[in-house]
Formats: structure tokens, C-alpha cells, sequence
């Protein structure tokens, strides 16, 4: 329990950590940032790392002169292009027998037979769509080199679903994050983010109960 309340705070209370890391790591604050975004897009087992949240504040400390948004939002799109690439490369070894795997605290199950549903419908849109929705973004590339996607159609969505996901929501960090209300507010607004990014999850989920 301590390490799950420790993780909800600093999920919501993102600005503050990453501004401290931002003065204790100097430039290093890029490479820490791209390990984060490169794992949660990466890896199966860590949906649960700050997606949407993290590149909102990281534009707003930017905007603050903590970092050059330049530099931040390439850093930021390589990470996430990169880690999409891991995860294609991880489901073309692995293969349809991923599905016979347990759910467990490190692997959600449901959330994989969903994208791969999403992913018989939408096909290569998937990998755009699925940047803006927790769980189904760590699973869509994933689910993309299980379905033997060929390299250069994945590769081709990758890259426009990086670029959309990250330069978006850096920006609207950067131009936005440091509004006065924003300021006030900015663990609502962390929230929001989260639960907007969610909706389309709850609604689907809903749907298929009924």
C-alpha cells in the first residue's frame, strides 16, 4: 500500500517531482524523460508509468526555461517512437501464444484482447488512436507485431502516432501549463487529462458489458 500511495502522488502531484528532478539533474532531466516515456510505450508490463500527464508538465517546465522545448519534444518523439518499435519487435517473437498467458499484477490480459479487437477494426489507425488511450497505447504495437503488421505500414503509423501524441500534448503544456488558472489547478487538471484519456476505455468496456 505504501508504494501504490507513493505512486498515486506522484502521479498527481507531477509538477513538483518533475521540477525537482529538473533541478537536480540539469540535462540529465532528458534522459530520465526518455526512459520513462520509452518504457511505458516499450513494455507490456508498465502501462501504469505517467503517459499523457507527464508530456503536459514537461511542456510546462519548458515554457519555464527548465528545459528547451526543442531538444524536450525530439527527445520525447524518439522515446516514443522507439519504444512503439521494442514493442512491435517483442510481439512478432513472441507471437499469438501471448494470449494463453495469465492475467497477473505485471500483465493485463483484458486490455490485450481489447486493443487486439480494436486492432482487427482499425487495423493501422490503431497505432495513432491507441497514443491517446492509456493501456491500449502500450499494447497497440505490440498487438501490431503479433498480427505480423509488415515493418515499413508500422513503421509508417509509428511515426505519425508519435508526433501526434507528443507534440500535441507537449505544447499544449508549454503554452497553456503555466496559465494562471492552470497553475492553481494543476492537479485537477493532471486529473482531467487522465480521465479524458480514459472515457474512450470506459465507454468501450461499457459497451461490451451490454
Amino acid at each position: 500500500m505504501e508504494y501504490l500511495a507513493a505512486f498515486i502522488d506522484i502521479v498527481l502531484h507531477l509538477d513538483k517531482h518533475l521540477a525537482l528532478l529538473v533541478q537536480q539533474y540539469g540535462p540529465w532531466i532528458y534522459a530520465i524523460l526518455f526512459a520513462i516515456i520509452f518504457s511505458e510505450t516499450g513494455f507490456v508490463v508498465t502501462p501504469f508509468l505517467p503517459g499523457d500527464s507527464l508530456l503536459f508538465v514537461a511542456g510546462a517546465l519548458a515554457a519555464l526555461g527548465g528545459m528547451d522545448i526543442g531538444t524536450l519534444v525530439a527527445v520525447l518523439f524518439v522515446a516514443a517512437t522507439l519504444g512503439n518499435m521494442l514493442n512491435y519487435q517483442i510481439g512478432r517473437l513472441l507471437g499469438p501464444k501471448v494470449f494463453q498467458w495469465e492475467n497477473s499484477r505485471f500483465f493485463n490480459k483484458a486490455a490485450l484482447e481489447k486493443t487486439h479487437a480494436f486492432y482487427e477494426k482499425h487495423g493501422g489507425k490503431t497505432l495513432v488512436i491507441s497514443r491517446f488511450l492509456p493501456l491500449f497505447r502500450t499494447f497497440a504495437p505490440f498487438v501490431a507485431g503479433i498480427g505480423a503488421m509488415s515493418y515499413s505500414r508500422f513503421t509508417f503509423f509509428n511515426l505519425i502516432g508519435a508526433a501526434s501524441w507528443v507534440v500535441s500534448l507537449t505544447l499544449a503544456g508549454y503554452f497553456f501549463g503555466n496559465l494562471p488558472w492552470v497553475q492553481q489547478n494543476l492537479t485537477a487538471v493532471i486529473l482531467g487529462i487522465i480521465v479524458v484519456s480514459m472515457i474512450p476505455v470506459v465507454i468501450g468496456w461499457w459497451q461490451q458489458r451490454k
